[in-house]
């Protein structure tokens, strides 16, 4: 019977598919967080979030996005205000929200 050494980082593929669902979780939680604080920035400022931009928010993965929509709950007054349109007319925040 021969005895093979194992170590971290021997880049088996078991491993790479570890770690590579590892990294996805650890991007869903990262979005998960930014939603919930987008939500809670809302909240503190007393704005209404009706369900509908609530499960737009929480079912976004896309971090970039979610950081955008966190910058804009800073000064929102509404919730659709995170969701404002740019100068070109095209709504922003809308680019592939279900990415990870």
């Amino acid at each position: 019977m021969s005895v093979g050494s194992y170590y971290p980082g021997h880049g088996t593929l078991i491993e790479e598919k570890y770690l590579e669902g590892e990294a996805k979780g650890e991007a869903k939680g990262e979005a998960k967080d930014r939603a919930t604080l987008i939500l809670r920035v809302l909240e503190k400022h007393g704005v209404d979030v009706p369900e509908d931009i609530r499960d737009r928010v929480t079912s976004c993965t896309d971090l970039d996005t979610l950081m955008l929509w966190f910058d804009r709950s800073l000064t929102a007054t509404t919730a659709e205000d995170l969701f404002a349109e740019n100068e070109d007319g095209q709504a922003e925040g809308n680019q592939n929200q279900t990415s990870a």
